[in-house]
């Protein structure tokens, strides 16, 4: 399955700890399509950021049980994306590409 730059990153996963690790680390967090990989997520960074990745690390998340009265479902299975800039990369602000 080809997917465009666009498709594989879905959003920033804007959280205290993501926004900790961005300040002190140079650790940006990504929700990411399920069926990329690191090499495709690192390459989808690079071209739409203009900027230069040191590695990327993913985690599948499951997604949770939820019930609507006497209705169960489920949350979709999702991914999370941490990518490391290098030290003289140009560093990222989320809310100029939002």
């Amino acid at each position: 399955m080809n997917l465009k730059n666009t498709d594989i990153i879905v959003g920033p996963l804007i959280t205290e700890k993501s926004t900790d690790l961005k300040e002190k680390e140079r650790l940006l967090c990504f929700k990411v399509h399920r069926n990329s990989n690191k090499i495709s997520i690192k390459k989808a960074v690079e071209d739409l950021f203009k900027t230069q990745v040191e590695w990327v690390r993913v985690m599948n998340f499951k997604g949770k049980q939820k019930r609507y009265g006497r209705y169960t479902g489920t949350r979709p299975n999702w991914k999370k994306a941490y990518v490391k800039l290098k030290k003289d990369a140009k560093m990222i602000e989320y809310f100029e590409v939002v």
